[in-house]
C-alpha cells in the first residue's frame, strides 16, 4: 500500500490524501459510530472512543480500492474521530 523510495516516503505528487472519498467515507462513518455512540451513552451510560474503530472500518472499506494510500485513511479515522467523540464531551453533566 505505501511506497517507499528506500529512505521514507514517496515525496512525489502522486500520494493521495485528503480526496472525496475519503471524506465521504469519514462522514458515513461518522454518522454511524456517532449514532451508536449516543445509544449507548443514553442507554448504558458509556462511551467508546471512535478513534480505533474509524481507524479500522475505514482500512477494511479502503482495501477495496486499489489506489488507496495510508494518508487517505489517516485522514479517514481523523474526521471520524474528531466529529464522532464531540456528543459523548457534550452529553456529560
Amino acid at each position: 500500500m505505501m511506497a517507499r523510495d528506500g529512505q521514507g516516503l514517496r515525496t512525489d505528487d502522486s500520494i493521495k490524501e485528503l480526496t472525496i472519498r475519503g471524506i465521504i467515507l469519514g462522514a458515513v462513518i461518522t454518522v454511524i459510530l456517532t449514532a451508536a455512540n449516543v445509544y449507548a451513552g443514553l442507554k448504558i451510560g458509556l462511551t467508546v472512543a471512535t478513534s480505533i474503530p474509524a481507524a479500522v472500518i475505514s482500512m477494511a472499506v479502503l482495501r477495496f480500492f486499489r489506489d488507496s494510500t495510508i494518508q487517505e485513511n489517516n485522514i479517514v479515522q481523523t474526521i471520524a474521530s474528531a466529529v464522532g467523540s464531540s456528543p459523548a464531551s457534550n452529553a456529560r453533566p
